[in-house]
Order: structure tokens, then C-alpha cells, then sequence
């Protein structure tokens, strides 16, 4: 996707010139003619990168930048000016401007400062998510989540972060379930604190309770010196099971007892350690199905399912895929030192077309090594290799789907966005005294409705309702609804 440039100036000549050289260069490019309406643009159209005269009627350039760097801090300011007097370019760096450049301004000279305007912009984005991610401090503005299958998601991960709620992530494999997990914890009143992560299924069997609880110096053989163990590490934070379906039996009863105590035995202790602890895990398999076939403790599982939420695969997701591409070209741009741009719309075109079964993994490592291949600026479909191979003509690819817009900014209409009653659509928000119904009774409903309205073609159901086919499956299980004679095509 092209970047987006904002010409701030009154000279429509300036404004015309440079709008045709940065048009020219492969971006996009809006104009104002003066700083309110150029900061109303900015603020509210969006822009990757905005140039702004420093003389102007009304707003002047200066104060116009000062908005801007209040409003919307992350977004490089390129100043025009007229003069290149020494106390007009400390003026305007101190208010935030990265560059200036002295009029008329030459169509190079513009580009060079635009794309290395982009380039800090993208090594500092980079550095302040790591920073967040290492200090415990991501939250659900760093997701990129505006597909309507994910809207769910981060309104139940926002509803977990306003308690210390048990919560349990499901998903396949590389769906971004610790991502969920940290941004609960930015979100929550634990931001900034430990967020120690446990993958269960790495841990050898053995270790598995010296790494959970720690344990004394001379416990056992090798045991040369004192561990603390993954809960004390989290004291105050998040411990993170990852994989919990992998965690042997004995185990769970060790873990069942520390999540009810607060407190944990070290192996050789005499005395348990109090621990205040939250408790996010994950896992792709069917717990319920484990619990069933007598691998899982029922127990354990109901203490660790109570606020579970639904990660939908990439596939479910496919509107937020040009915005996760753009995301990983920027990230792997600044660690490996490119000056990839973007990627063709041929390329967002088959990417989105394609299954990805390893999720949002797989294409993180997929745009890493289309990045290093890439000869030019902009991703091609041959810098995929291994997915244009397969992937049919191009004229046969769906177009790429319209990014979803944020939640926030939709419509209002001042209408509700669901019939109320019964007789003005198929499912009735009141009950018979004119009160909202329960939202699990409204589910349930919507659920058999789309069921029958679909005969029971589960793949459609599940794509309209915008869920995951595990996620129909265990709700028609919850609310016992008939589905033995569904087609499952």
C-alpha cells in the first residue's frame, strides 16, 4: 500500500508541484491549503508523512506543527520555508519538525527528505514496540485487528484486562495468541510489571516442576544453585501458559493447587511462597475433548476456561492482511537495514488469496524472506517463491478485500444496529415485558437462525457469523442446539 503525503501550503503553484513529484514517486498525496483544514486532514484522513509551509495565513506553519505534535507525535513533519535563516530551522526542529527544506523546493530534494523521513519513522515505531513489548506495556492499539472476525476478540480481551479474570486463549497454531495475552496485561492494571512466558510443551517432563515452582540449592543432582521458578519471576504480573494442553497430569494437580493457595512449593522447600499472580494460557488443541479422553483434569480446566476467547485464523481474518504486511515490511526494514516501500497490489492480491495455514507466522516469515530476495522497492509475486508457484493466474484471484474500518469509526446513523423486536426481524432483542433479552439467549438464537437459513452448510455459517468452525462447534455444543443432521460442507 502507496504511502500517504499531506502538502500543507497556501501557494497552490508549491502545492500543485509537489503533489505531482511525490504522485510520480509511487505515493499517495493530499493537499491543503492552510494549517486548520491541513491539520483537520491530517488528524482525521491520515497521512504517513506531511510537508508544511512555515508562513501561512491564520494557522502559521509553526503552531500548525505544534498541533500536530501534540495530536499525532508518531507522523515526521517536513517544514517549506521561504528563508533558511539559522533561528527559523532551530525553531521549527525544536517543534518538532525532522527536516526543512528552503523554497522552491526541488522535486529531488522533497523525495530524498520524504523517504528518510519514513525510514526514521519506521525505526522509531520499531524501537517504541519493542520497548512496549520488552516492558510489559503493549496494549490492543499496537494490534492490527480491524476485521470484523477480530472486533471480538479485542472487545473480550479489553473486558479481561478490566480484572484478574483466569483467561484461556484458543487458536491454531500461529494465530498470535501471546500477542492477546501481552496486550491483555498492557491493557490491565499489571502493565509494566513481569509477563513471564511458559511453553509448556518445550519443558521436559522432569523439569517441568522445578521450572514452574523453582527450587532449594541440593534439591536433586544438578541442582547447583537456587531457581526461583516461573511464578515467583511473575509476582506481581502475568505468567503465561502457552501449549497448557501439553503439561503432564501430575503437573496439573501441582498447578491446580498453586492457582487455588496463591502459593507455590519449591522442590526441597519446607515452606510454600505466597504469589500474586494472573494467569493467561493458550493452547490449539480441544481441552474439553482432552478432559473427555481423561488427558486433562476436569478440575484444571474449569479453573483456567473462565473467560476463554477465540483467536480466528488468518484465513478468517484475510481484511487485515495488506495492514499486517505492511506492518512486517516496516519491522524487518529496520532490522535489516532495507528500504522496501511497500508491496504491488499483484502481491496483496495473491496474499490474500491464499489459505496460510501456519497463520499470521507463517506470513511474518514469509514477507522476512520476500524482503531479503526483493531487488527493488516494492514486493513482486516471485519474492514469494514458494506461494506464487501454486497459487493460480492472476486474473482467476479475488480482488484484495477493503480493510475494515476501526470500530470506533463507523457510521453512526442514530438508528440500532439490530431490529428490536421480533416483528421488524428474525431475532428479538426484547423479551415479552419489553426488556432486553440476555446476549447468550440473542447468540443462541442468531446461531440456529444462520444454521437454517444457510441449511446447515457449517463453512458458510461459520464464514457469515465471522467465527472459526471450532468456535460454531463449541457453541452448538454450550447452547445444545441440533446439529447431528448439519451438512458440514
Amino acid at each position: 500500500m502507496a504511502k500517504t503525503v499531506l502538502v500543507i501550503d497556501d501557494d497552490p503553484t508549491q502545492r500543485r508541484l509537489i503533489q505531482a513529484a511525490v504522485e510520480k514517486a509511487g505515493f499517495a498525496c493530499r493537499t491543503a491549503p492552510d494549517g486548520e483544514s491541513g491539520f483537520t486532514t491530517a488528524t482525521e484522513a491520515g497521512a504517513d508523512v506531511i510537508l508544511l509551509d512555515l508562513t501561512m495565513p491564520g494557522l502559521s506553519g509553526i503552531e500548525t506543527l505544534e498541533r500536530l505534535s501534540e495530536r499525532i507525535p508518531d507522523v515526521p513533519v517536513i517544514m517549506l520555508t521561504a528563508t533558511s535563516g539559522i533561528d527559523t530551522i532551530v525553531t521549527a526542529m525544536r517543534a518538532g519538525a525532522v527536516d526543512f527544506i528552503v523554497k522552491p523546493a526541488n522535486p529531488e530534494r522533497v523525495l530524498v527528505s520524504i523517504r528518510n523521513a519514513l525510514k526514521m519513522s519506521s525505526l522509531t515505531g520499531e524501537v517504541k514496540r519493542l520497548t512496549r513489548k520488552s516492558e510489559g506495556g503493549m496494549d490492543f492499539n499496537d494490534m492490527i485487528a480491524d476485521a470484523p472476525a477480530m472486533r471480538q476478540v479485542v472487545r473480550l480481551g479489553q473486558r479481561a484486562a478490566s480484572s484478574d479474570i483466569p483467561v484461556l486463549i484458543l487458536g491454531e497454531s500461529g494465530v498470535g495468541k501471546e500477542v492477546i495475552a501481552r496486550c491483555i496485561q498492557g491493557a490491565s492494571d499489571r502493565a509494566g510489571k513481569p509477563f513471564v512466558t511458559v511453553n509448556c510443551g518445550a519443558i521436559p517432563e522432569n523439569l517441568v516442576e522445578s521450572i514452574l515452582f523453582g527450587h532449594e540449592k541440593g534439591a536433586f543432582t544438578g541442582a547447583v544453585s537456587k531457581s526461583l521458578g516461573k511464578f515467583v519471576e511473575a509476582d506481581g504480573g502475568t505468567l503465561f501458559l502457552d501449549e497448557i494442553g501439553e503439561l503432564p497430569l501430575d503437573m496439573q494437580v501441582k498447578l491446580l493447587r498453586a492457582l487455588q493457595e496463591g502459593e507455590v512449593d519449591a522442590v526441597g522447600s519446607r515452606r510454600p511462597t505466597k504469589v500474586d499472580v494472573r494467569i493467561v494460557s493458550a493452547t490449539n488443541r480441544d481441552l474439553a475433548e482432552q478432559v473427555k479422553a481423561g488427558g486433562f483434569r476436569e478440575d484444571l480446566y474449569y479453573r483456567l476456561n473462565v473467560f476463554p476467547i477465540d483467536m480466528p485464523s488468518l484465513s478468517e481474518r484475510r481484511e487485515d492482511i495488506p495492514a499486517l504486511v505492511e506492518h512486517f515490511i516496516a519491522r524487518f526494514n529496520a532490522s535489516e537495514g532495507r528500504d522496501i516501500e511497500n508491496a504491488s497490489e499483484e502481491t496483496l492480491q495473491m496474499l490474500c488469496a491464499f489459505d496460510w495455514p501456519g497463520n499470521v507466522r507463517q506470513l511474518e516469515n514469509a514477507v522476512f524472506r520476500a524482503v531479503i530476495l526483493c531487488e527493488g522497492t516494492e514486493l513482486q509475486p516471485h519474492d514469494f517463491p514458494q506461494i506464487s508457484g501454486i497459487m493460480p493466474e492472476m486474473v482467476d484471484l479475488p480482488p484484495v478485500p477493503e480493510r475494515a474500518p476501526p470500530a470506533n469509526d463507523m457510521p453512526e446513523t442514530g438508528e440500532p444496529a439490530v431490529a428490536p423486536s421480533r416483528e421488524s426481524g428474525p431475532i428479538a432483542i426484547k423479551d415479552e415485558e419489553g426488556e432486553i433479552r440476555p446476549l447468550s439467549d440473542i447468540e443462541r438464537d442468531v446461531i440456529e437462525y444462520a444454521i437454517d437459513f444457510y441449511q446447515g452448510h457449517m463453512s458458510e455459517v461459520s464464514r457469515r457469523l465471522g467465527i472459526g468452525r471450532s468456535t460454531l462447534y463449541r457453541k452448538i455444543r454450550e447452547y445444545e442446539l441440533d446439529s447431528d443432521d448439519k451438512k458440514t460442507g
